[in-house]
């Protein structure tokens, strides 16, 4: 995909499918919403800005490849996937319901676009180091870029392949580290101390800096030079904030878990300045998660 929006256009796009999201959320009953929407800047970006991949042949064996390892922000990139016409919209309608494509976690080529089962936190990075791998040996071209949540970064496997990937000199691989200083069950610092995040990445031998994960600008400057000149692997730490775009969900992690009601879909599209949305009779939450 060639990037011809701005980054005003960028913005718009993050707004609008903040929205779907929510009401992707509010429609299924399904959970994880705050982590959806602290993602979709960095998605947006990623996709609109930096992914060399035709959504018409999304199995191209030169493709740019996207791994979303916190898989439980699904929501965003199916999003997402559906704003570059890897699909069509229509099958945003059906997802989480029984017998759907889009589940509330990835499965394997589930849909066009989507490159791997991720939810099980830990996985992405390393089959991702190995994808750049392949790269690198076939002689291939390819970039791999990979979004973790900060509480992946708790698993062992990410550290294993921190260590390993600047060894094999994967200049090809990218790491985006969504950072939104929660996890399902606290403060990330209060569960696992994380700081100094973007040092250990340094430390470990990779080409590291940190931005604000919601200013496309900065978002997309990270991205534009992926073989990054130093020869290292790229990790990009992306200050977030759980929630984002709509203040009554904003670093609140209640929204984890929490379903949007009809009155609150409606007030979050308000404060996105997106139309009022029409509320499909007998949504949302249904059950406790």
């Amino acid at each position: 995909m060639e990037c011809t929006e701005t980054i005003s256009e960028l913005a718009a796009v993050s707004a609008r499918l903040r929205g779907e999201v929510i009401m992707m959320s509010h429609r299924a009953g399904t959970p994880h919403l705050g982590s959806s929407l602290s993602v979709v800047d960095i998605l947006v970006a990623l996709y609109g800005a930096a992914l060399r991949i035709d959504p018409k042949a999304p199995e191209d064996p030169l493709r740019d490849r996207a791994i979303l390892s916190k898989g439980h922000a699904a929501m965003a990139l199916y999003a997402v996937l559906a704003e570059h016409g890897f699909f069509g919209r229509e099958l945003i309608d059906t997802f989480a319901t029984h017998g759907a494509a889009l589940a509330e976690q990835p499965s394997p080529h589930c849909a066009p676009g989507v490159e791997l089962a991720t939810g099980s936190l830990g996985h992405g990075l390393p089959i991702s180091l190995g994808l750049a791998l392949a790269a690198k040996i076939r002689g291939q071209a390819y970039r791999v870029f990979t979004v973790l949540s900060d509480g992946e970064c708790n698993e062992g496997t990410v550290w294993e392949g921190a260590l390993l990937a600047p060894a094999l000199k994967l200049d090809n691989l990218v790491v985006i580290v969504d950072y939104n200083k929660w996890q399902a069950t606290g403060r990330s610092e209060e569960v696992t101390s994380l700081s100094p995040l973007v040092e250990k990445w340094r430390a470990f031998g990779w080409h590291a800096q940190e931005v604000d994960g919601h200013d496309l600008a900065a978002l997309t400057g990270a991205l534009a030079t992926v073989p990054h000149p130093s020869g290292k692997p790229l990790a990009i730490i992306a200050h977030t904030v759980k929630g984002k775009g709509v203040s009554f969900m904003e670093d609140d992690n209640n929204w984890h878990y929490r379903i949007p009601k009809a009155s609150e879909v409606t007030a979050a599209f308000l404060e996105l300045g997106l139309p009022a949305p029409v509320i499909p009779a007998g949504s949302g939450p249904k059950k406790a998660h």
